[in-house]
C-alpha cells in the first residue's frame, strides 16, 4: 500500500481508503490543484492509469504547467463536469475503474482569487461560476430570481432559518440598486446575521448561491448514480464533503445504493446494498491538520467498496 503525506485535505486517509493498486485504474473527479491526483500517480506503476476531471479552466492551465501531470498513457485530464463521468470514461476506454475520488466544494485557488467571487473576505464580482464561461452567476440569481425561489435556495442550500425574510429584503434592496460585488452583498447580508455569528451566516448565504449557480446538488446526484455503474466489483468510492447536504446524500447512497437511502432486503432480511461501507462513520481531520489548514475543519470523508 502506498503511503501518503498529510496534504491536501485528508490525503493520507483518502489514499488509504482507495487502497490504490500499482496496476489499477483510478479517477479523481475534482482535480483542482492536483494534490490528490499527484499522490495517486505516485502510487501507480507503469500499467496504472489515472483519469482526472475538472471543469475549471484554471485547473487545466495549472496541470499543463506542472511536470508531474504530463499527459501520457498513465494520466489524462478531462476538462468537463464530473456529472458526465460515465460517457467520458467510456470514451477513454477506461471502464470499469478500481477507484473514484471526489473532493467536493471550492478549491483554495478559487477562494483566494477575488475575481471568482467565492469569498466573503475579498471584494470581486458576484460570479461564483466554476466554469467561468456563460451560464448563471450569483449576481443573476440575486437580481432576477423571484422572492419565493430565492427563499427556497437560502433554506435548502444554506439551511438558513430566516430564508423568507432574507428573500423579501433582497427583493426590496435590488429595486434600489442591483447586487454586483461580493463586498456589497456581504455588507447587505451581514445586517441579518445573528450577533457573533456573522461570518458563519455569510458563509451559509454564499454557499447557497454557489450551489445554485453551479447546480452542485444535481451534479452530485448524477455523479453518484454513474459511479456505481463504472466501478469494478471491489472498486472503491471515496468522497470528501464539506456541508451536511452533500454528506447526507453521500451517506445515503453508500449505505443503500440509492439517493433516498432506502435499504432493500431479500426474503431472508439480508441487506441488498451494492456497497460495503469501509468507513463506519465519517472520517474528519485531526487537530494538527485543522491547525495547518483551517478550511479542512468541515471536511468529512466516507469510503465504500462495491460488492
Amino acid at each position: 500500500m502506498c503511503n501518503a503525506y498529510h496534504d491536501p485535505v485528508l490525503l493520507h486517509e483518502t489514499i488509504e481508503g482507495l487502497d490504490v493498486r500499482p496496476d489499477g485504474v483510478y479517477v479523481d473527479v475534482t482535480f483542482g490543484g492536483g494534490g490528490h491526483s499527484r499522490r495517486i500517480l505516485s502510487c501507480l506503476g507503469e500499467k496504472g492509469r489515472l483519469i482526472a476531471f475538472d471543469r475549471d479552466p484554471d485547473a487545466a492551465r495549472g496541470a499543463k504547467e506542472d511536470p508531474d501531470f504530463k499527459e501520457d498513457a498513465r494520466f489524462t485530464l478531462v476538462g468537463e463536469n464530473f456529472r458526465y463521468i460515465k460517457n467520458h470514461l467510456r470514451f477513454q476506454h477506461a471502464v470499469p475503474v478500481d477507484g473514484i475520488l471526489a473532493d467536493l466544494g471550492v478549491s483554495s485557488h478559487q477562494f483566494d482569487t477575488p475575481q471568482r467571487g467565492f469569498s466573503i473576505r475579498t471584494d470581486g464580482p458576484l460570479d461564483m461560476r466554476m466554469e467561468q464561461e456563460g451560464g448563471l452567476t450569483a449576481a443573476v440569481v440575486l437580481n432576477t430570481y423571484p422572492q419565493e425561489r430565492l427563499a427556497d435556495i437560502f433554506y435548502r442550500y444554506g439551511e438558513i432559518p430566516v430564508a423568507r425574510k432574507l428573500a423579501f429584503e433582497v427583493e426590496k434592496a435590488r429595486a434600489r440598486e442591483e447586487f454586483a460585488h461580493t463586498a456589497q452583498a456581504a455588507g447587505f447580508f451581514k445586517a441579518f446575521a445573528p450577533r457573533g455569528r456573522e461570518n458563519k451566516f455569510l458563509a451559509m448565504v454564499f454557499q447557497a448561491l454557489r450551489i445554485e449557480v453551479n447546480g452542485e446538488m444535481e451534479n452530485l446526484q448524477e455523479f453518484l448514480r454513474q459511479s456505481l455503474e463504472v466501478l469494478a466489483p471491489g472498486g472503491r468510492l471515496a468522497v470528501i464533503s464539506y456541508h451536511s447536504l452533500e454528506d447526507r446524500m453521500v451517506k445515503n447512497f453508500m449505505r443503500s445504493g440509492n439517493l433516498q437511502g432506502e435499504i432493500e432486503k431479500d426474503f431472508y432480511g439480508n441487506n441488498l446494498s451494492p456497497f460495503e461501507m469501509i468507513t463506519r462513520k465519517a472520517v474528519v481531520p485531526g487537530e494538527d491538520e485543522i491547525a495547518r489548514n483551517p478550511r479542512s475543519r468541515s471536511a468529512k470523508l466516507r469510503v465504500a467498496r462495491k460488492k
